[in-house]
């Protein structure tokens, strides 16, 4: 599988796993192309940077998650490779301000 399909295959994968969480998620260019939206939508105020390799220059990927988010919205990089679980790479800063939310809203 060339990396561009693999990319988009791994999209798909993970806006079907948001879905089960019971979110409305989606490949953000699925439709128009380039268009602004993250690789994947449907999390409020989350920008979601997707990558399905084997290899992984993290900061590479959150700095083009930061690049790309909108104002209010907390850049994040969602990645997996071949047989693994998806994890979730964010700043700490804007875990902890999400954690702190989270506490206080419960």
């Amino acid at each position: 599988m060339n990396s561009n399909n693999k990319g988009k295959n791994g999209e798909r994968e993970l806006a079907t796993i948001l879905r089960e969480y019971g979110y409305d998620s989606r490949r953000g260019q699925q439709y128009c192309g380039s268009n602004g939206d993250a690789d994947v939508v449907g999390l409020p105020g989350v920008h979601i940077e997707c990558k399905r390799v084997e290899r992984l220059n993290i900061y590479d990927a959150i700095e083009q998650s930061k690049n790309d988010a909108r104002d209010g919205e907390n850049p994040v990089v969602m990645h997996r490779r071949n047989r693994k679980e998806w994890l979730v790479t964010m700043p700490l800063d804007d875990w902890m301000k999400m954690y702190g939310k989270a506490l206080h809203d419960n």
